[in-house]
């Protein structure tokens, strides 16, 4: 059965709910970014990677979720049929992973994106990132007025992809989501789920 290495609180949220929304046998294995067991798997020590029996590796959690829909088709998490349907798919996966995720990056790592020395610089590095978060979820709660899901065909990997980063928002942004109902709604529809529920007690008991 495969194997998902994930780190709690990070993006492999999103894999590991899709895992228990599909049913089929699957193993967790918590781990620390960079750490000896995880590069032993992954050089790269990223999480989330996933392991096949035969020992193929993948990761990228865009990419791990887009194999786990066309992998399981009986489980209907792609988000529809289609051409369009699958672009739609593609687009919201790239949307969540180059605007969405990386406008965390200056508000997790603000060192990173900064010359300037001292806790001022990293405080206005980290108010920076805020600011642009925030901006993408006003471009995510837009999406979502009138909608259950983030695509057409219904509950997806994609609605599993936002919702880590929403609740990072919920956790980081200074007024919370206070000013994107829609994505709240999303948030709340998806914790209320009993899978969604199980996977979050996990991570959090690991």
């Amino acid at each position: 059965m495969p194997t998902l290495y994930y780190a709690a609180g990070a993006c492999s949220l999103a894999p590991h709910i899709v895992l228990e929304w599909i049913g089929a046998p699957y193993e967790a294995v918590r781990v620390r970014f960079g750490s000896k067991e995880l590069q032993a798997v992954n050089p790269a020590g990223a999480a989330p990677t996933l392991r096949e029996d035969d020992g193929w590796l993948l990761v990228q959690a865009g990419a791990i979720l887009d194999y786990l829909a066309r992998k399981h088709p009986e489980a209907g998490l792609g988000g529809g049929d289609g051409l369009r349907a699958r672009a739609e798919a593609h687009r919201w996966s790239a949307f969540l992973t180059s605007d969405l995720h990386a406008a965390f990056w200056p508000i997790f790592s603000p060192g990173r994106y900064t010359t300037e020395k001292g806790e001022d610089a990293h405080r206005a590095t980290r108010e920076a990132g805020c600011r642009l978060a925030a901006r993408q979820f006003g471009v995510l709660d837009r999406h979502l007025d009138g909608r259950e899901h983030m695509l057409d065909g219904g509950r997806s990997v994609i609605d599993a992809y936002a919702f880590p980063m929403i609740r990072w928002g919920m956790k980081l942004l200074p007024d919370g989501l206070e000013a994107f109902a829609h994505v709240q709604a999303l948030h709340d529809r998806l914790a209320a789920d009993p899978a969604v529920q199980r996977i979050l007690a996990r991570e959090a008991a690991a």
